[in-house]
């Protein structure tokens, strides 16, 4: 049998490229240079197989493809496939659900340290040679123990938090979701409520949805004024699920306490992103997944998914909507 071929869009790890070249005939970009779309379209012309992450796979890239039978992404994301697209050509989608639950819990935890207790801020207060009295009462915090904390969107990184939340650091938990979690409730005793409620209870909201034209802009003004004046709001999800002008405005204005960040409307966020010079704003660069560990792992799961498919297995890391 023929090799099927693939383009290595983004950078592998070397034992995960021998791994695809094992089974497979390969071309990948020079990653020296940035890609171009001219680029991308001459290297996917006569390709069986894409692993990437990002592109967004929509017709432009269809078109060029008349080989393609299977995209891999190496993410949990699959907002940049164009489904109606692939659907129509019969082109697979997978992605690495479940690699990098763990990882993303912990810095969501993070998130939540480090907006409550104001430590980026601190760190540079302390750096800068500002530390030069006792009384720093103008410095306090919040506390995490004992606070409450609001997960809309439920899903495996969110049961996950609320693990972590309620038997680490004694939280009182609750969740929005469009399903009930019967089972998780009880083992972890944590409550179904609302999402309007959430936000009006909620030292913590936790957004953990998935982008789609239903989550897109799913709070903004209003659901911003529903919060605690005291209240964080915590996104690891998508940047467009939150109205990123109306966070602005309620950081700016105080209707809520602070948020800790780690996607944005646009990605990169802009260097004049009013974001990052609030200091009630913790802004990270989309790490949620980002140690070494998880990433190797995200790639591997990524190829041998690509590799199971072009073979004609099911990989059981198909996007749902695709399957």
């Amino acid at each position: 049998m023929e090799k099927p071929k693939i383009f290595i869009a983004n950078p592998v790890p070397e034992d995960v490229e021998e791994f695809l070249k094992g089974s497979c005939e390969c071309v990948k970009w020079d990653f020296r240079y940035p890609k171009t779309l001219e680029g991308i379209l001459e290297n996917i012309r006569d390709v069986d197989g894409v692993i990437q992450v990002g592109m967004k796979i929509d017709d432009r890239i269809l078109d060029s493809a008349p080989r393609l039978k299977v995209v891999s992404n190496i993410s949990v994301g699959y907002n940049n496939y164009d489904l109606d697209a692939m659907k129509r050509r019969g082109i697979i989608g997978t992605n690495t659900p479940g690699v990098l639950d763990n990882t993303v819990s912990d810095l969501i935890l993070g998130l939540i340290l480090n907006s409550a207790r104001r430590i980026p801020e601190l760190n540079r207060f302390t750096k800068s040679g500002s530390w030069v009295k006792a009384d720093n009462s103008d410095l306090f915090g919040k506390d995490i123990h004992g606070s409450s904390l609001g997960i809309i969107g439920m899903g495996r990184i969110g049961e996950k938090v609320a693990r972590r939340a309620k038997l680490g650091f004694g939280m009182d938990v609750s969740y929005y979701n469009r399903g009930r979690k019967l089972e998780v409730e009880e083992e972890l005793g944590i409550v179904y409520r609302p999402m309007e409620e959430i936000l009006k209870i909620s030292d913590f909201v936790l957004l953990m949805t998935p982008l789609t034209p239903e989550t897109t802009h799913l709070v903004g003004e209003k659901e911003l004024k529903l919060m605690k004046a005291s209240a964080f709001l915590i996104n690891a999800s998508r940047g467009q699920v939150v109205d990123e002008k109306a966070l602005i405005k309620a950081l700016e204005e105080g209707w809520i306490a602070g948020a800790g960040l780690d996607v944005y409307e646009k990605e990169p966020i802009d260097a004049d992103n009013p974001l990052l010079r609030l200091q009630n704003a913790v802004t990270v660069p989309h790490i949620g997944s980002a140690t070494t560990k998880t990433r190797d792992e995200m790639a591997w799961a990524a190829a041998k998914a690509l590799v199971d498919e072009l073979y004609g297995k099911n990989s059981g890391m198909r996007v749902p909507e695709l399957s």
